[in-house]
């Protein structure tokens, strides 16, 4: 059985509408009248609330994402698998466009309510599920374009901070090319020149991924999927949660049949299940596929009641290797999707920025608000324990090389921790159940000689 309920920090706050209450109708007789007038006071009074709360929630996530961030000269910075050295010809150029490219999903305001409730805006408590969905987006863009991949209009619309020197005696800023000066020069081409229609399929993301009831992996959709897992609008949601939320998500859509999702069990991959995924072997015969590309995620909990120090050197390695999709996780009450590091800082993207609804069914929409302009970072040992990784497998064969390079980072010789984030394990899932409950794992039996108390099969190991 997949583990979804974390005993970890659950993200977000949750911030609802009150209800409108109807007490008459027109039709009625003078009493009905009263009790109309009284309707309309109340719709009146929560429209003001709603006003109220639409302005402090400007106030509260409208400044945050304006704050400046300093980068190191001589260190390499990593953002999602590829690494920039900003003394290198160029590589601050090809940072800001990689960085202003990636898909940034936020709070939005003014969008159709939720089924069922009066939120039209997830201000407050979405913030979980706005990081699940900027996981989605990257893997997306690596599923139907590639890597190197980068948005035409970023540097146009890029607005860098500031570089600081390797010298800490040293307080003056090294700006980031301004837009006007990097056009003006002649740089190496990274980037493969730009098609048509990968500009569609940038829009046909945005669209599945839109704060409206039939977009596939919209908000809409993915608070009815959490409903199947004891989650409800305005609810708290947490790392493990979502990761089930995606995994539901990418059964039931067909957008990109070709693609699913696999989530691991015990802090277990399970090869052969894996496997079975890539090979489509899964489906039902209508949507059996020749093969299938699959997110991988693994919910894990790097601590106790804070994260341990240990596996920082983990999570930079994983965040190094090319087919790694980013971490779902954030500072506690605080969800941030985790893209990178440099030193001992990781740079994410945050959901926590109110935002106006965008109708994007409209051929002509506005992308600006989708992509961040202001690179953010924070120490590696502030990081909440709880969280999720994820990593892409184009096909088997990647999946191997995925896999030893897996293996090779939890299992080095230089790792600081007793035992490793996770555990990669040949055969299924169900070899290692049976009837009186969940067997232990490979890793588990590893631990088991140590370990007093294990916890059950609900509930994160504890590392």
């Amino acid at each position: 059985m997949n583990s979804i309920s974390p005993v970890g920090t659950q993200y977000g706050s949750p911030r609802g509408q009150r209800r409108q209450v109807v007490l008459g109708s027109p039709d009625r007789p003078k009493m009905g009248y009263q009790g109309a007038g009284q309707d309309a006071e109340i719709d009146e009074v929560d429209k003001l609330k709603s006003k109220l709360l639409t302005a402090w929630n400007n106030v509260k996530y409208g400044w945050t994402v304006k704050m400046k961030t300093n980068f190191n000269r001589v260190s390499p910075l990593y953002l999602l698998g590829k690494r920039y050295q900003f003394r290198l010809e160029g590589d601050i150029e090809h940072f800001q466009k990689d960085f202003v490219s990636r898909v940034w999903l936020t709070y939005r305001r003014d969008f159709p309510a939720l089924e069922g409730t009066q939120f039209t805006t997830d201000c407050g408590w979405g913030c979980m599920i706005r990081s699940a969905q900027m996981l989605l987006a990257h893997a997306l863009l690596m599923h139907l374009l590639n890597r190197d991949w980068f948005w035409p209009e970023a540097l146009n619309f890029v607005e860098m901070e500031s570089m600081r020197s390797s010298s800490p005696s040293s307080s003056n800023p090294y700006p980031i090319l301004s837009s006007t000066a990097s056009r003006s020069r002649t740089l190496p081409n990274r980037h493969p020149p730009q098609v048509p229609h990968q500009e569609l399929i940038h829009r046909d993301i945005l669209r599945w991924l839109s704060d409206h009831p039939d977009a596939p992996f919209g908000l809409h959709h993915m608070v009815k999927l959490g409903e199947s897992l004891g989650k409800k609008a305005g609810d708290w949601y947490g790392p493990s949660i979502v990761a089930h939320i995606l995994r539901k998500a990418l059964e039931t859509a067909s957008a990109v049949p070709e693609l699913s999702v696999y989530v691991s069990q015990d802090c277990t991959v399970y090869r052969a299940d894996v496997e079975q995924l890539l090979d489509g072997s899964d489906c039902a015969p209508e949507r059996s596929l020749a093969g299938r590309a699959v997110i991988i995620l693994v919910p894990v909990r790097l601590g106790g009641e804070h994260f341990n120090p240990v596996y920082k050197q983990c999570i930079q390695e994983f965040l190094q290797m090319p087919a790694c999709l980013g971490i779902i996780g954030g500072k506690p009450k605080h969800s941030l999707y985790f893209i990178g590091y440099q030193d001992n800082d990781l740079l994410y993207l945050d959901p926590h920025y109110c935002q106006t609804y965008i109708d994007t069914s409209k051929d002509d929409f506005a992308l600006e608000t989708f992509h961040c302009k202001f690179p953010r970072k924070m120490p590696i040992v502030k990081m909440d324990p709880s969280c999720t990784f994820a990593f892409y497998a184009k096909n088997r064969e990647h999946f191997g090389t995925l896999c030893d390079q897996l293996v090779k980072v939890l299992s080095s010789t230089s790792a600081e921790e007793k035992y490793p984030v996770f555990s990669i394990s040949d055969g299924q899932a169900q070899e290692f159940f049976n009837a009186d409950g969940p067997a232990l794992s490979t890793f588990a039996r590893r631990k088991r000689g140590t370990m007093a108390k294990r916890p059950s099969s609900d509930e994160f190991e504890f590392l």
